[in-house]
């Protein structure tokens, strides 16, 4: 509005401006130009009325249009204040409900007072009346135990203890066959399924039955050799020995010499040399310093192929150079005749097709069945299970941590905590058990069958025990009298539990239990 108006007094002054320059200009000009002064002047003043008229139409239409905008926000106003009114209107008989269903609470909550006041009246008297009984229940049950006592001959302790006596004896024959059916039932499932699986490992895992040793003996083309091998007071000997780390032995046995060490590697780099020498045919302190080199510097490309090799057959990756080397160490070590390093081998092949099978990752556990048996290489070195040593090195070298787990649980040093453990302990067991693995001395062979005799032939009802089939099975043979058909179900799951607590065997060890009951009369 304002902007409008001072349009208008611009204008107004504008005219008069001009006003005052034409008549100037008609004062100073002549009578033709006074005409169109004349002119000029008519029309600045018709176009000063239509500026005019002009600024009037705006300011009528600002003011029609201020207008409205009062009346619209009036009216929002009150729009604004009617939904408030019906608002407060609304919560005025939300309370007001809200109080009366108060009052009708109030109400049902006296009379429900009242209700329980007279229950709890009712509820003495009942109570009052309940002593009454328990005390005449009570002189009736003891009138009744006496004359019970009298019939039976027996008090009641007695009578207790009989019950309880009878009660045991079937429980324990329920029990027997409750568990000899839950034990039939999961060992008929579990025993498929677990067959199926090593069957299948095993089949496709096809190692050889053939067991190596670690040669230690030498032979020498004649005895005569000996004393050269031996040298001047002995400075031959001395020399090799000091060199290579083993003991040379040399007896009467006729044309062999024999190396001794606890440390296969260098044991077999002593082998080389002394091969090397009787070929050569000349022994002397810096000849066998010279065939020592080249034996070790061979034997040692030995170790770090083998490495290498077991690694790609495996399919086993990223390996640490020093773990590499440790494992290609295994070459040269045995255990009972079997050799580690396809002991190992065989152990990751066998735990990769049963993760496959078990769908699993295959990698994680070839890799956990390689290294398992990783610290026999090192185990003459460090104190400690071979287990516990293999599982420092391997986390020493950056292995992952179930990895480093499963090594250290093959042999329970630790309890196994995943299904990776409990797969490279069966593996090692498959690899260990299975005909020509491994061998065993005379004396272990024939005191472990004993042991197992012994256990056996500690149970009551025992009469006779056979361990057969090399120690794989034990037959237990019982008297019927004693032990009935269920109990043989609950002794032989007692003599296999004491057998894997006391004992160490390779594989696993089958309990039979066999009632015979004979009857036998003479036709005479």
């Amino acid at each position: 509005m304002s902007s409008t108006v001072i349009g208008i007094v611009i204008a107004v002054v504008g005219i008069i401006v001009g006003i005052i320059i034409a008549r100037v200009m008609i004062q100073s000009s002549t009578k033709r130009t006074a005409d169109e002064a004349g002119s000029i002047i008519d029309n600045a003043k018709k176009h000063a009325e239509t500026l005019r008229k002009e600024a009037q139409i705006e300011a009528k239409d600002e003011a029609y249009k201020m207008r409205q905008r009062v009346e619209s926000e009036n009216k929002d106003r009150l729009k604004e204040a009617r939904k408030a009114e019906d608002r407060l209107n609304q919560r005025e008989k939300s309370l007001d409900h809200r109080s009366d269903s108060l009052d009708a609470r109030e109400h049902q909550i006296s009379s429900l007072q009242g209700q329980v006041d007279k229950h709890s009246r009712d509820l003495k008297s009942y109570e009052m009346d309940l002593d009454e009984k328990r005390k005449s229940l009570e002189s009736s049950h003891e009138e009744i135990n006496r004359r019970l006592e009298k019939v039976a001959g027996l008090s009641a302790d007695e009578a207790k203890t009989e019950l309880l006596d009878n009660l045991k004896t079937e429980v324990d024959c329920e029990s027997a066959t409750i568990i000899r059916d839950s034990e039939a039932r999961t060992k008929a499932e579990a025993d498929k399924k677990s067959r199926e699986i090593l069957s299948l490992a095993i089949q496709r895992v096809a190692a050889d039955h053939t067991a190596e040793m670690t040669v230690s003996t030498i032979h020498i083309p004649s005895d005569d050799l000996k004393g050269r091998i031996i040298g001047r007071e002995g400075r031959n000997i001395r020399s090799f020995e000091q060199l290579t780390g083993t003991n040379l032995i040399i007896d009467d046995t006729p044309e062999c010499v024999t190396i001794s060490c606890f440390d296969p590697v260098r044991r077999e780099i002593g082998r080389v040399t002394m091969e090397n020498l009787i070929a050569d045919g000349r022994i002397h302190p810096a000849r066998i310093e010279e065939m020592f080199k080249k034996a070790s510097k061979l034997v040692n490309q030995k170790v770090k192929e083998a490495g290498e090799q077991a690694t790609f057959d495996t399919g086993v990756h990223d390996l640490h150079p020093e773990l590499e080397q440790t494992l290609g160490r295994l070459l040269y070590r045995t255990s009972y005749g079997q050799n580690v390093l396809d002991h190992s081998l065989e152990v990751a092949y066998l735990s990769g097709v049963m993760a496959s099978e078990l769908g699993l990752d295959p990698a994680s556990a070839k890799r956990a069945g390689l290294l398992h048996d990783i610290g026999k290489a090192v185990d003459h070195e460090v104190d400690g299970s071979h287990a516990v040593i293999g599982a420092d090195l391997a986390r020493r070298f950056g292995e992952k941590p179930e990895i480093v787990h499963a090594i250290e649980a093959h042999h329970n040093d630790v309890d196994p905590n995943s299904v990776l453990d409990v797969l490279v302990q069966a593996a090692d067991a498959v690899s260990a058990a299975r005909p020509g693995a491994r061998k065993e001395t005379l004396d272990a062979y024939v005191k472990r069958l004993e042991k197992l005799e012994e256990i056996a032939n500690a149970h009551d009802g025992v009469t006779r025990t056979y361990a057969i089939q090399a120690g794989r099975e034990v037959r237990v043979m019982v008297e019927p009298e004693s032990v009935d058909e269920a109990s043989c179900t609950v002794l032989a799951h007692d003599i296999a539990h004491q057998i894997e607590s006391e004992m160490q065997y390779p594989g696993q060890v089958k309990v039979v239990v066999i009632r015979e009951s004979r009857a036998v009369d003479y036709a005479k």
